[in-house]
This record gives structure tokens, sequence and C-alpha cells, in this order.
């Protein structure tokens, strides 16, 4: 049943202890809830970006720290990706500060790294920005396993955060990927001053995307100096946790994957968010150019939740439905 807006509203007001029991038990009726898929993120073309998204540090409309950085040579790509692999993760997500691909040598490139960390017995995930439905094909063709692209907000929203481009421009590229067999890592990014009707709004498009994704991560935004959104105002844990809580309830055979932000939040915070559904990470000192929890900080943390990593290649039950 597709929900309505009326629905995730209610889902979303409901008492927070009985919210969370409510989307463990969706969680345990689809996924072995010991299990955490374990993600590594890094950056392949870094700055410069003519996009002006109002919480990112490489967009060149806004004056940070981060240093444009070309695209990467292929090879040391698969280094990291090697290195990725070694520490346990078994997705490596590739990330370009960019509209969308740059020029036919690059994304020739682009389809070289997908191809090799395809080779190396991981999962592949882009985000480069808009796409074609060529480019779309073209990826699908070199074996990419997901295309990140987030909706960040409510439609309502949106131009308070980006001008540059729009939310229909987003779900064209995710239709597109869609129309290409590749699956989707679509989420959002909470804190950045919305109201609690926006981020309803964003969960219930994601709910109601077709086909789902097949990953939604949920960002708490990393307030950057020189942007923008460098003075809002912290976001309450527990409406983090909440946002968690209704995306397992509303995508229940997705991946619900902790991201930026995580590294400000303690332990008990995560571990609560484990409890409401998440079952997904990304693992490393940075995201992208953002911070994130340490190896050994994570390996911890796992370990005294009783959490243990993801197979390698392991299929989530939205792949396994779809090859049936």
């Amino acid at each position: 049943m597709i929900p309505t807006p009326a629905d995730v509203r209610a889902l979303y007001k409901t008492p927070l202890l009985d919210l969370v029991h409510r989307a463990a038990c969706v969680h345990r009726a689809h996924w072995d809830a010991s299990e955490v898929q374990l993600c590594a993120l890094q950056s392949i073309k870094t700055g410069g970006c003519g996009e002006d998204c109002g919480y990112c540090s490489q967009s060149r409309h806004h004056d940070t720290a981060v240093q444009s950085e070309p695209l990467m040579d292929t090879e040391a790509v698969l280094e990291r990706a090697r290195a990725a692999k070694a520490a346990g993760s078994t997705r490596f997500c590739m990330g370009a500060a960019w509209r969308g691909p740059a020029g036919p040598r690059a994304f020739a490139r682009i389809l070289d790294m997908v191809r090799g960390v395809r080779g190396l017995g991981l999962e592949a995930c882009m985000t480069l920005g808009q796409l074609t439905a060529e480019q779309a094909r073209a990826l699908a063709d070199a074996g990419l396993s997901a295309y990140n692209h987030n909706l960040d907000t409510s439609k309502e929203y949106y131009g308070q955060v980006v001008t540059t481009h729009t939310h229909a421009d987003r779900l064209e590229t995710i239709g597109r990927v869609a129309e290409a067999g590749i699956s989707l890592c679509c989420g959002g990014i909470i804190g950045m001053g919305e109201s609690a009707e926006d981020r309803i709004a964003l969960l219930h498009r994601l709910a109601t995307l077709d086909p789902q994704p097949e990953s939604v991560p949920i960002n708490r935004l990393v307030p950057v100096p020189g942007t923008p959104l460098e003075g809002a105002e912290p976001l309450d844990v527990f409406e983090w946790v909440r946002c968690v809580a209704v995306a397992r309830v509303l995508l229940p055979r997705s991946f619900v994957r902790l991201s930026a932000g995580r590294e400000s939040l303690s332990p008990e915070a995560q571990a609560l968010a484990f409890m409401a559904g998440a079952n997904a990470i990304f693992v490393g000192d940075t995201l992208l150019t953002a911070p994130n929890a340490g190896a050994d900080s994570d390996a911890a943390l796992l370990a005294s939740l009783g959490l243990r990593g993801r197979a390698p290649d392991a299929r989530s039950p939205v792949q396994r439905e779809r090859t049936l």
C-alpha cells in the first residue's frame, strides 16, 4: 500500500519509543539485525563545483578551506578501494564534485574506475551529479552497483538550500538511473533549518519512489565554516533517530545508512539508531571532505553492540527480489 502524506505524518508523530519498537520489528522481519553493511566513500574529484548547495564545502560559491583537486587517476582510486576492502568495507563509493560528468575523457576514466572496483569483488557506487540517459546506461554496462543521488530535503524547502538546480532536476536523474537498471541510493540531509513537515515530505517522497531506493542515507548536517549553513541550529538527536525509524518502517527492504554527522554523536545515540533499523554505515576518517568516526571507534562500537560487518557482495532484499 502506497503511504499518503497523512500516513507518514502520523507515523512521524508516533511517540519515539513506540516508533523505535515498531521500526525494530520491521527491521527484524526483513533483515538479520546483527549485520551492518560497511561502506567506504572516496572523493575522486574534489572542490570547484559550480553548484551552490548551501551545505557543501566543495562549492566554488563558498569560501571554505577545501582545495580543488582534479579527477584522480584510476589506479590511485583502486589503491584506496583495496585498502577499504582490507579494512572490511564491501561497498566502495566514489564522489565527484561537479554538476555532472565533465567530458568524454573524464567519463571514460569513471567507467574504468567502476570496472576496476567491481573487479576487486566490491560493490561500486558513484555520485556524479546529474546524468544523461546515455551516461546512466554506460555506467550500468560497466557494472555499477548503485548510484547515489540524494533528494536532500522537501520539494518545498529545496530552493532555500540550492538555487543552481531544482528538485525536479534531481528526480530526472533518479528516473534515468532506474531506467538503466542501476540500484538507487537516495536519502536526505536533516538539520538544515527545515521544519518537521519538510522532513515528513522528504520521507514520503523517498517511500513513494518507484522502485524504492536500495539504500537510504540519513545525513545529519555537518556545518562547514564558509557555507551558508555554517550557523544552522544543531538538530535534536532524537529527531535524527526519528527519521531513521520512519525510513525503516516506510522502506523495509532498503538499507538505511547512517551517514554524515555520525562522528559528533554519542555511542548511545548511534546504538538507538541501530535499534531503530539502521543497518549500514560509512567507515573511515572522512566522508568526501567531512569528518567521520574513525575505524577503531567504529570497530569498538560494533563489537560492544554485538554487530558484525555484512558479508562481501551480499545482496539486499531488493536486489534478491529483482533477480527472482
